[in-house]
This record gives structure tokens, C-alpha cells and sequence, in this order.
């Protein structure tokens, strides 16, 4: 090859391994770099930090997105978070910023408060008895790393209390949804029986004492069924939250309101249903904040006592008979901890349907809302007009 053509192929190989070094600088090591020009990252709408920006060839990354509130009425602004300008940046929350939460439906509400600013951990599967639950090791060490521990109380966790102690002693903090509620009691001055107790201090259903543990003049702890006592929890957690360290951003406000709207969902919802149908008898004494808001009256239970735990005697069946054909009651709702057995003869002998309520099972997608709703659906679907 004549001499200045070496020196002309020297000169573009040059020019090559030139070019190929400066795409190697402005990108990563694999991928070309994208044109010049920075990339704001997005913050959460409600946050007003002034936007960061980002190194030459990132893509935009947000940061702090929307949830939304129950009930899908408003949308609720996420948790404020640390902004980087590492595209690949996720945002975690710390062990001291994690939420431990007794069961699945006080978690959903709890979700809705904390949004992003902190880790929210449910004890209990989805679908588990409350009433027959115990914490493993595992659980009461994540609950003594918890910067707050939020259960129902009232004994609902009968498995919990010696954990809720021990966690105590230890300083963390602990929320008992049921000392901000305002409870349904069973009337202390009622005769025992099916049919009989009218409930005191919320609403006007009725209770059933039977002699067992749970009798007149108990607290009961099924307040999640009251979508207007959960936005009493909801507003009174996010200032335990806020006392704990980990900040709500007024979320608190906003699920409390989306709350009260679902309350006045469920009530158009169940409009459908006869007065002289709206009369229920149901697993265990689990319906009656349900039945005290929106107007049904409570025949009897086949477990007759606030907790699955119990009990039916004999002749707590038969009066339960008796009452189911006088009262022309045309269906058993069932649920989780009731001996579906026991149910099954019971409706064999008085002619009545059973029709299953998932009063402790969160729906597919999490929330508080479609769980209530559910509920109304079925309740309506198997009482309005035949």
C-alpha cells in the first residue's frame, strides 16, 4: 500500500476509537447516551419542594406518587419523600418507620393514612379468625421494632394481649382503635335469650348476652362494620401517626370525609331492602354495628356471644328456631368461626337459606370500601325484594 494511504487509514481508525470513547463518557457503560438536556423529577402534587434535577441522560422518575382515599370520593396526596437524581432510585422505608397492624381491614385504613412515609405490616392473613389467632415469635419481634403497633382491642386479638404488653414495657407505642370509637354495648339490664338487649351507646340494634363470657353489658369490638366509628379510628390514628414520627400530610382528615361519603353509599345501597325484611340472624355477634347504622334488627346469632370462641348450647338452638320462624326470618348469614355444620342443619330445620358474609376477609384489592360494600351488596341481594 503506497505510503499516504497508511497514513489516511491510521488517521480514521483514529477518528473511530475518538468517537467511541466520547459516547462511553456521556452515558453508562452499555447504553448511548441520550441527548443533552436535564430531567426534572417529579415530586408528589401536593409536595412544593422545588424540583431536583437529574444527571445528562437520566429519565424522569417519580417520586411520591397519588394513592387514593377510601371509597374513591377524594384523592389523597402521598408522604413527602427524599428527592435523588439516581433514576433508579426506589423509596423504602426504614425498620423505625414501619407500622405493625393487628388484622387486614384496620390495616387498609391505616394504609390510606401513612401513604408513603412509612412501611405498613398486617399480623394476620387475610381471612384468619381474629377470635383464634396467636402471634409466632416472628410476629412480636416485629412488632417490638415497630415505631407504632395498632390493634382493634376489646379483646378481639384474644391471642394478642401478653405480646401488646410486652412490646409495651419496651416503649413502643400502641393504638387501640376501640378507646377512640364510640362502642356499641350490650344493655346490661335486658333478660338473656335470642331476640332480646337492645344496644346502648351506638345506634339502636340489639345485643344478646346468652351467659357467656361476652354477655350484657360487654363492649362490642366489631366497630370495623360502622364505616362512620371507623372515621372516629381513622382521625384519631393519624395523630398517634403523627405523635410516633411518621408524617400524614392531613390524610387523616381527608380518609375520615371519604369515610362518611361510603357511610352514605351503603345506606342508599340497602334502601332497597323492606322494613318488615330487614331482620337478620347471623353467624356469631358480629353485625351489630352494621344492623344499629342502618336500621335491621338483630333476631339472634347461632354462636350466641361476641367472640366465634363460644359455644351453641342446645337450647340456645332451639330458641333460635322458634325465633327464625316467627319472625319469618328467610335467611342465616353465616361467616369465618361459625361451625358451618351447625348452620347448615339449622337452616335444614326451620327451611331457610345460609348466604356466607365475608365480615373478616379484605377483597383483592385492599380496601376498606369494596370490603363494606361487598357486604351491603350481599346482605341486599339476599333480602331485598323476593
Amino acid at each position: 500500500m503506497p505510503f499516504p494511504t497508511r497514513l489516511t487509514s491510521i488517521a480514521a481508525l483514529a477518528a473511530v476509537s475518538l468517537a467511541a470513547t466520547t459516547v462511553s463518557a456521556c452515558g453508562d457503560d452499555s447504553t448511548p447516551a441520550a441527548p443533552a438536556g436535564p430531567t426534572a423529577v417529579v415530586v408528589g402534587a401536593a409536595d412544593t419542594a422545588a424540583p431536583t434535577t437529574t444527571a445528562v441522560g437520566s429519565t424522569t422518575t417519580a417520586v411520591g406518587s397519588t394513592t387514593t382515599a377510601v371509597g374513591s370520593t377524594t384523592t389523597i396526596p402521598s408522604a413527602p419523600a427524599p428527592s435523588s437524581t439516581a433514576s433508579s432510585t426506589t423509596i423504602t422505608p426504614t425498620p423505625a418507620q414501619t407500622v405493625v397492624v393487628s388484622t387486614p381491614v384496620l390495616a387498609a385504613i391505616a394504609r390510606d393514612i401513612v401513604g408513603v412515609a412509612a412501611k405498613v405490616t398486617v399480623l394476620m392473613g387475610n381471612g384468619v379468625d381474629p377470635h383464634d389467632w396467636s402471634p409466632s415469635a416472628k410476629d412480636i419481634a416485629a412488632m417490638g421494632a415497630a415505631r407504632l403497633v395498632v390493634v382493634n382491642g376489646l379483646d378481639l386479638e384474644e391471642g394478642l394481649g401478653d405480646a401488646i404488653e410486652q412490646v409495651n414495657r419496651k416503649g413502643v407505642a400502641v393504638f387501640r382503635a376501640a378507646e377512640h370509637a364510640t362502642l356499641r354495648t350490650l344493655d346490661e339490664g335486658a333478660t338473656h335469650g335470642h331476640g332480646h338487649g337492645h344496644g346502648h351507646g351506638h345506634g339502636h340494634g340489639h345485643g344478646h348476652g346468652h351467659g357467656h363470657d361476652h354477655g350484657h353489658g360487654a363492649k362490642d369490638p366489631h366497630l370495623w362494620m360502622d364505616p362512620n366509628v371507623m372515621a372516629e379510628v381513622a382521625t384519631a390514628l393519624g395523630s398517634a401517626l403523627e405523635a410516633a414520627g411518621i408524617p400524614t400530610g392531613g390524610r387523616a382528615a381527608i380518609v375520615a370525609d371519604n369515610l362518611r361519603a361510603l357511610d352514605s353509599r351503603i345506606r342508599d345501597r340497602l334502601a332497597t331492602i323492606p322494613g318488615a325484611r330487614r331482620k337478620l340472624v347471623t353467624g356469631h355477634e358480629s353485625m351489630g354495628y352494621f344492623a344499629d347504622r342502618y336500621g335491621f334488627r338483630l333476631i339472634g346469632a347461632v354462636v350466641p356471644s361476641l367472640s366465634s370462641q363460644a359455644e351453641a348450647s342446645a337450647k340456645d338452638l332451639a330458641a333460635l328456631k322458634r325465633l327464625i320462624t316467627n319472625e319469618k326470618v328467610s335467611v342465616i348469614f353465616t361467616e369465618l368461626g361459625t361451625p358451618r355444620a351447625t348452620v347448615d342443619a339449622l337452616a335444614r330445620d326451620v327451611g331457610v337459606r345460609v348466604v356466607e358474609l365475608g365480615s373478616h376477609t379484605m377483597p383483592a384489592d385492599g380496601s376498606y370500601a369494596t370490603f363494606l360494600t361487598a357486604i351491603a351488596d350481599t346482605i341486599a341481594g339476599a333480602l331485598g325484594t323476593p
